[in-house]
């Protein structure tokens, strides 16, 4: 009996332990949306085409539903032991498509905390796909015999 009651003591030990943790939640901090730089914005300039913006901002999170004179870029990091931070940036065209206003909220001035060099998930875990393909060097030639002759003037 008393071997019995070790064995059903250590098995509730053991499945308290396993699926209770009180050592702590592994979090991780999670972007989402656009990623917007102090640089970024110090490049931004009235009087810029909406294509040169693109080429600067990327392509907007947001744009207006039934004005397309107003774009929205929007990051939001939600850092995994503290609070989120917020960043904005609504950009203003007029009709010709040319941009009037840059309205800021958030804080610009401090570099945001990404960890880029530990890059992991299925979209980049094999390298470059376009690496796989055989090189203009490896491809093998036919040999001079079963070359087609050229026609000749």
């Amino acid at each position: 009996m008393q071997k019995l009651t070790r064995i059903i003591t250590f098995s509730a030990t053991l499945a308290f332990i396993s699926g209770c943790s009180y050592v702590g939640v592994y979090k991780r901090d999670i972007p989402q949306g656009n990623l917007i730089t102090q640089d970024m914005v110090e490049q931004l300039k009235p009087g810029m085409t909406q294509e040169q913006v693109t080429y600067v901002m990327g392509r907007p999170l947001l744009e207006a539903p039934f004005d397309s004179r107003e774009w929205d870029y929007v990051f939001r990091l939600d850092k995994a032991y503290s609070g989120v931070e917020t960043r904005r940036v609504t950009l203003t065209f007029d009709r010709q498509g040319q941009l009037i206003e840059i309205d800021k909220e958030g804080d610009f001035s401090e570099d945001l905390p990404l960890d880029t060099e530990t890059r992991l998930g299925p979209a980049t875990e094999g390298g470059d796909p376009l690496d796989a393909l055989p090189s203009e060097s490896t491809q093998t030639q036919p040999p001079e015999s079963e070359r087609a002759p050229t026609p000749r003037p």
